[in-house]
């Protein structure tokens, strides 16, 4: 997504940011079907094989659970190049990333987890725990060191003014659920547009499998609702978090409504599965796809209070140091990995 013009041409602000880019590896088909999906997947294993072998790394890093994530995994794997993968022993029951996520774990050789149970779990799987480390979710140590626009700055950079009430939505589909995205997001735009004096930030789903469906309908909706909507096929980082901080709630059902939302203890409306079984706080208020239930979550997000002081389980912000420190520190790293059994006590 990053290299797509679709997707906002993501690359650029990587070279912004300072970091140059050895390859570029063109992969996704102007496509969102099973089909489409399949085919970039099998074009994104040809060519990272022949990035890695015009490469020759020593260990390669991946983070998540997206299908070119498994493509870069299962490549490395039969290549001979040690992985270490950060982000797993999670649950996303609602979307085939959580067997990508889990498949990509036994494929690798060193474990960066966001939380303890994510530890054990992986561990559960049969890694060594010697391998496997709890060092918090890598998305906050932005938050801590990136110096975010204040509301002037931020409003400037979108084009519009804060209303009295301000939403952040980002709504992927639940890739499970074959054909519902549609219907589910048709289900929010009308518990949104409920909503008095409140502006409605939009930023586009991701390439995931029926995403232009999502899109067409936030098009349209912008288009019919320009004073209280505006959308954005990607904020960017520096914009992204600057805006949580300027919100009254996230609305959605992204990964980031659960990780780097409530480190600012903004409350996030986690709609549907398709996070379901990951780690919660006490800012996020779940919901089905319907809206009724959206209507009332929203109601107890914006009532919520955010002077409270609330539980976070992803850690402080300081992961990318702890993972830097123990590829540092790991002088060799054994491709031939031994199951781990956890001990039990059979029945009598």
């Amino acid at each position: 997504m990053h290299l797509s013009p679709e997707f906002g041409l993501t690359w650029k602000q990587i070279e912004e940011d300072g970091f140059p880019i050895t390859r570029k590896i063109e992969i996704l088909l102007s496509s969102d079907t099973a089909v489409g999906i399949s085919k970039s997947n099998a074009l994104a294993q040809i060519s990272f094989a022949e990035a890695y072998e015009q490469l020759q790394p020593e260990i390669v890093i991946l983070l998540g659970d997206r299908t070119e994530t498994f493509a870069a995994a299962s490549t490395a794997l039969i290549a001979g190049i040690p992985i270490a993968h950060i982000h797993g022993g999670e649950l996303t029951e609602g979307a085939y990333d959580d067997a990508i996520r889990h498949s990509i774990t036994k494929m690798s050789h060193l474990h960066f987890a966001a939380t303890e149970q994510y530890r054990n779990r992986i561990i559960q799987l049969g890694e060594q725990p010697e391998t496997v480390f709890n060092v918090g979710a890598i998305g906050l140590d932005n938050i801590k060191k990136l110096p975010l626009l204040n509301r002037t700055d931020f409003e400037r950079s979108i084009g519009r003014k804060l209303l009295k009430k301000n939403l952040l939505i980002t709504f992927h589909p639940t890739t499970l659920e074959n054909h519902s995205a549609g219907d589910q997001f048709e289900q929010l735009l009308q518990a949104l547009d409920e909503r008095t004096n409140t502006l409605l930030i939009f930023t586009k789903p991701n390439s995931d499998k029926d995403g232009r469906v999502i899109v067409q309908l936030i098009d349209e909706y912008v288009r019919n609702n320009p004073d209280k909507a505006v959308s954005f096929t990607s904020l960017g980082q520096l914009r992204y978090l600057s805006a949580i901080q300027h919100m009254d709630a996230v609305v959605g059902n992204s990964s980031s409504g659960i990780i780097e939302v409530p480190a600012f203890n903004v409350p996030t409306v986690n709609i549907g599965d398709r996070q379901k079984g990951r780690l919660m706080g006490d800012t996020i208020f779940n919901c089905q796809p319907l809206k009724e239930e959206i209507t009332n979550a929203i109601n107890q997000a914006l009532n919520f209070l955010k002077q409270k002081k609330c539980s976070h389980p992803y850690g402080n912000g300081n992961a990318s140091e702890k993972i830097l420190q123990v590829i540092k520190n790991t002088k060799r790293i054994n491709i031939k990995k031994k199951f781990f059994d956890i001990e039990y006590t059979p029945d009598c």
